[in-house]
């Protein structure tokens, strides 16, 4: 797979070198020279531009690039690189980064973004999961916001202990996707009983997470 990276600072090359680590070939797009620095991710393509120009874009190919990542620190930047991704090149995938949490409403398909991650919100996420037990959180929202990435913990006296997966009540857009139990990750099926610490992680539609607080009996 080919992607491109719209910056290149230390977020955008930590993404580059997993990607290539992974097997992937990317190429990094950076429009500050004195940020331009190849020996520190060596196997990438390192193009010297302005990912904001249409022409510098063409110039790059990005029409030969199977996903756009916008990785600069600046959100209003990561959105015209989006939309110039999918509506100029018709990059089947867009993903981008939101700095500023009260942006994030901006970053969905109107401007070609198919996933935005937003590093403060993800951060705030691991920490309610870290000391939540019981409730509902939120650690990922995924298709321009049609479904998010849940988690709950069950508590220690949880009435579901003992109680196969197939039991729970969940709305017809909600999924039970893994339960996490110790240091093991368990791929839920029907018979599987629950137990008191589990985490469970769903994938669901924003507007059913009530009901699952009350198929959990929370």
């Amino acid at each position: 797979m080919r992607v491109a990276i719209a910056g290149a600072g230390a977020v955008g090359r930590s993404i580059a070198a997993e990607l290539i680590e992974a097997g992937h070939d990317v190429m990094l797009i950076e429009r500050d020279a004195a940020a331009m620095d190849p020996p520190t991710v060596e196997e990438a393509e390192w193009v010297h531009a302005d990912a904001c120009e249409l022409g510098s874009l063409e110039e790059a190919g990005l029409e030969r690039c199977d996903v756009v990542v916008a990785a600069t620190g600046d959100d209003k930047v990561n959105l015209v690189v989006s939309l110039l991704a999918k509506t100029e090149f018709a990059v089947r995938r867009v993903a981008a980064r939101v700095s500023d949490p009260s942006n994030e409403w901006l970053f969905n398909e109107s401007w070609g973004v198919d996933v935005a991650v937003s590093t403060p919100r993800m951060l705030a996420a691991v920490v309610e999961e870290a000391v939540s037990v019981g409730d509902l959180v939120r650690l990922m929202t995924l298709r321009q916001g049609q479904a998010n990435l849940v988690e709950v913990t069950l508590p220690p006296d949880t009435p579901l202990a003992g109680h196969p997966v197939r039991e729970l009540e969940l709305p017809s857009d909600a999924a039970l996707v893994t339960i996490l139990r110790g240091g093991r990750v368990i791929v839920p099926q029907g018979d599987h009983p629950l137990e008191g610490g589990d985490e469970l992680l769903f994938v669901a539609a924003a507007d059913v997470e009530t009901d699952i607080r009350n198929a959990l009996g929370r």
